[in-house]
């Protein structure tokens, strides 16, 4: 193997496809790893005429959003804070043009890929699991609050999000192998479908009720939209719902969790008996306090993360301020501004308008269709990423950026498949 190979090629298809793993470490690794395929991708650009990742809309809109981000910063009251995590944002698009660049080399690593976010699935069912019932995971990590399961995640408690986040990924590159070798073990087959559905339980067991919301929205999603597969992620679904139903009733203090205070959380059952808020009166008292900074600085916001400085001068109450404002949309509104809100906005509505559009175009064969199976799981994983109404992680926390722009790679390398075969026809 020679050095140019093994510097552009190797190590960074190989960091890919241990992410799903550094990702469960926590932010540094996982941000080191796609700072390195970054790095690398740029430096062969230099080396080669590679060009032809750089010009499309894709990027052509994320520089623009990432200048604007830059300005931002540059506005803000505490200029270096912000750049630092504004100035370097970039990383993440160049991350998933290097990603499309290194599957046009050797779509191989996506089966590689495949196995890796299939261990990880399966390393914590098992663990989580496990957790669950007995108290402590493998390692003697304790449950949180007898019904919060974290796995390897320990106190951080998003292993919902995770699962959720890289399973219509997971289903992406099932339907990819499929297609490319077909599953001829009825072994493998069973495996990977039980894994399916037992991860589908362990997003409920993990009490995140974001995830399992997203879990839903994403399944309903590939199930109304592909087309091959539909039959076979909906009995894996509904085989999934049964199970959630059986552990709700089995297990109280879940359903506690997952129904009784989200209830109580809309209705202010446990505080101002009688006033709906926005999901809680936590989530309402951010919102209220995003929507006032954004007022006052309408055009570029008050810089990249940055709320948490600014919302002590726009108190409405005592849960009104934070690191962030827990919803993607009033974070953009009240820390980037109108454009790159509009930017972000946008984005999401045209998926949605293309999705509808081809939803209906299937029932007519003569229509266009602009998505295949694989795009449309990729597509779905983006779609709760943008998703607007519901609380969300920080826009620019590096775990969530990663997460975010994991699928896009491999989207933009479908999409490239699709344009070259609808030329030469």
């Amino acid at each position: 193997m020679n050095n140019y190979k093994l510097i552009f090629e190797t190590i960074p298809s190989s960091i890919i496809i241990l992410i799903p793993v550094l990702l469960i470490t926590g932010p540094f690794l996982s941000d080191l790893g796609i700072s390195i395929v970054a790095i690398l991708f740029i430096i062969n650009s230099f080396r080669n005429d590679l060009s032809k990742y750089f010009r499309n809309i894709f990027f052509k809109l994320f520089l623009i959003f990432c200048i604007g981000l830059i300005i931002s910063s540059l506005l803000s009251n505490n200029i270096l804070i912000s750049l630092k995590n504004s100035f370097f944002y970039f990383r993440f698009g160049i991350f998933s043009l290097s990603f499309w660049y290194l599957i046009d080399k050797n779509s191989k690593i996506l089966i590689y890929l495949f196995y890796s976010i299939a261990a990880c699935f399966f390393s914590l069912v098992i663990d989580g699991y496990f957790q669950y019932f007995v108290g402590k995971n493998l390692f003697g990590v304790e449950i949180y609050r007898e019904f919060r399961v974290s796995s390897f995640f320990g106190p951080e408690l998003i292993l919902g999000s995770y699962l959720s986040r890289f399973f219509p990924i997971l289903f992406a590159l099932f339907i990819f192998l499929d297609q490319q070798f077909k599953f001829k073990s009825k072994l493998l087959l069973s495996f990977v479908t039980l894994i399916f559905i037992l991860t589908e339980g362990l997003i409920l067991l993990s009490g995140e009720r974001l995830a399992l919301f997203f879990m839903n929205l994403s399944a309903i999603f590939i199930i109304l939209m592909i087309k091959e597969y539909r039959i076979y992620r909906l009995w894996t679904y509904i085989t999934s719902l049964i199970l959630i139903v059986l552990l709700l009733f089995s297990f109280p203090v879940t359903k506690q969790r997952i129904i009784d205070q989200t209830i109580n959380d809309f209705t202010g059952k446990n505080s101002d008996i009688g006033k709906i808020y926005i999901f809680s009166k936590t989530h309402d008292g951010l919102y209220q306090s995003g929507i006032k900074i954004f007022l006052d600085n309408k055009f570029f916001g008050v810089g990249p993360r940055q709320f948490r400085n600014e919302c002590k001068k726009y108190r409405v109450s005592e849960f009104s301020c934070d690191t962030h404002p827990h919803n993607t949309y009033i974070e953009l509104l009240s820390e980037a501004g109108i454009f790159s809100f509009l930017m972000v906005i946008g984005l999401f509505i045209s998926i949605i308008y293309l999705c509808m559009k081809q939803f209906v175009y299937k029932f007519n064969k003569n229509k266009k269709i602009y998505f295949n199976d694989i795009q449309l799981c990729l597509l779905s994983a983006i779609i709760i990423s943008l998703w607007p109404f519901s609380p969300s992680g920080s826009f620019f926390n590096n775990w969530m950026s990663i997460v975010y722009y994991f699928p896009v790679g491999i989207f933009l390398w479908q999409n490239s498949i699709n344009e070259k075969m609808f030329k030469n026809k």
